[in-house]
């Protein structure tokens, strides 16, 4: 049978250690009192609806174009990769006692961060724009599949970038307080804040290098379609989400030893 064969086994502890260490970061995060686990969205939910408001207020359109869901996906898009990384900053250190169990590795200590986060800033987005095109205040989506494959690129992205700096933080104090100063110097390069297309020609041609710009304007073109005028490459982002997976693996698989030496 196939659930007798030793792949199926090992993929059935992995589930179960993956289980557990989301239901202990819930718990040791969140507490087991008020709302307790629903913190994990409504937190990035309440920032991105602060946010969001705020542009509706000062300015309801740009053009063509519903600034209402134009925060909502940059916002959350920003929220998903920053979070997921600055929650892997320092993360084995805490939980350094769980890797004397066979099954726990580094490697599920960071996934069941990322996992967290990134569930956290999707039900967020998807709520949030439900609840806004529900209301009237934005419309539809007009390619729902194009969003899901930007949002699940910029998912990507944010857990390699987050494999990243967990790792790096693990070796250097240092590195961690400069990653915190780095994310607010990515926040406006990241495509949150503009359209690539506003931007002067020598200016995109700059911007265009910096790989989360190409899932936003992805999600905004799923979203808005026809109605605004993106620029993006989808193999740039895959080849860098493959070279920042291969630097993190490659970092994760040295820093055990420097785990075990502690």
């Amino acid at each position: 049978m196939v659930s007798d064969t030793p792949l199926f086994r090992s993929l059935a502890i992995q589930a179960r250690v993956i289980g557990a260490l989301l239901l202990r970061e819930i718990i040791t995060r969140y507490g087991r009192h008020n709302i307790g686990f629903f913190w994990l969205f409504l937190e990035p939910m309440i920032f991105t609806l602060g946010v969001t408001l705020l542009y509706g207020y000062l300015r309801p359109m740009h053009g063509a174009m519903s600034i209402i869901p134009f925060a909502i996906t940059g916002y959350s898009s920003v929220l998903m990769w920053r979070n997921a990384a600055s929650r892997c900053s320092k993360a084995i250190e805490p939980n350094l006692s769980l890797l004397y169990h066979r099954n726990v590795t580094t490697l599920d200590i960071f996934g069941a961060r990322l996992l967290l986060e990134i569930s956290g800033a999707t039900i967020s987005l998807i709520v949030l724009l439900a609840v806004f095109i529900f209301a009237g205040y934005a419309p539809m989506p007009a390619d729902p599949l194009t969003m899901v494959g930007a949002w699940l690129l910029l998912a990507w992205f944010g857990g390699a970038l987050g494999l990243i700096v967990g790792a790096l933080s693990e070796r250097s104090q240092t590195f961690e307080r400069i990653w915190h100063t780095l994310t607010y110097l990515m926040f406006p390069l990241s495509g949150a804040l503009f359209m690539v297309d506003w931007l002067p020609a020598k200016a995109q041609s700059l911007i265009l290098w910096v790989p989360m710009v190409h899932g936003v304007e992805m999600l905004r073109d799923g979203y808005f379609g026809s109605a605004v005028r993106t620029h993006y490459d989808v193999g740039y982002l895959v080849l860098v989400n493959f070279i920042m997976l291969w630097v993190g693996l490659l970092l994760i698989d040295r820093g055990k030893y420097l785990v075990a030496s502690e």
